[in-house]
């Protein structure tokens, strides 16, 4: 599940890696695994997530799914971190009520300021969610939102697209957590320090994955 979620990796490539290492497993296995692990994956992995920022980035990007317009919901902080996605079918103030209250619900404290681009539903649900907050919006000024969606996207293509609102919705929580835990601001950090957290992220994978148990 690792190599799926991390890598531009299908579920047939998995069987082929696998095999490689002497471990036989049908891709659709694979695909079971993912479906039926994969929330719970994410959940462990948000316990050792940092605390979002003060500045909150809300943005919602257009998925086309057997023909019919959905929007991915996203919620970044200023450093990129991804709070939350939902994937709904409707981009009016309640769609954005909701996916507010979602994001508020897993995290401990409101931020300072968010940040949206003008659509006109914002105002109004963040007037009733999030009343004390500042609410700054401008298309520029919501940019790290807009290129969170980024990886999203290219997932997307070698997925060749969704195949329902459940199975995009499914795919992206745990992708979303792995893309967070595995993918550090890494031009920040010297080699060494890289690399002790990348083997501090490993080891809290085993743990998120519960692999200490299996052994």
């Amino acid at each position: 599940m690792w190599l799926y979620y991390r890598f531009h990796l299908s579920h047939r490539d998995i069987e082929d890696l696998l095999a490689e290492r002497g471990v036989q497993v049908s891709y659709e296995a694979v695909r079971l695994w993912c479906r039926t692990f994969g929330s719970a994956f994410a959940v462990g992995l948000r316990r050792h997530r940092r605390r979002a920022g003060g500045k909150w980035h809300l943005d919602e990007v257009q998925l086309k799914i057997k023909g019919k317009k959905h929007w991915l919901w996203r919620a970044v902080d200023q450093d990129g971190l991804v709070l939350d996605i939902l994937v709904q079918e409707r981009r009016d103030q309640e769609a954005a009520e909701r996916f507010l209250r979602r994001v508020l619900d897993g995290e401990e404290w409101a931020p300072r300021v968010v940040i949206t681009d003008k659509l006109a539903s914002y105002p109004p649900a963040l007037k009733r969610v999030l009343p004390a907050v500042e609410h700054r919006r401008h298309k520029g000024l919501n940019n790290r939102a807009e290129n969170s969606h980024r990886p999203v996207r290219k997932r997307e293509r070698v997925l060749q697209r969704f195949k329902s609102p459940g199975h995009a919705q499914r795919f992206l929580e745990p992708f979303s957590a792995v893309h967070n835990h595995f993918r550090p601001r890494r031009h920040l950090l010297a080699a060494d320090q890289y690399r002790q957290l990348r083997s501090e992220r490993f080891e809290q994978w085993r743990e998120a994955a519960r692999l200490h148990c299996a052994a």
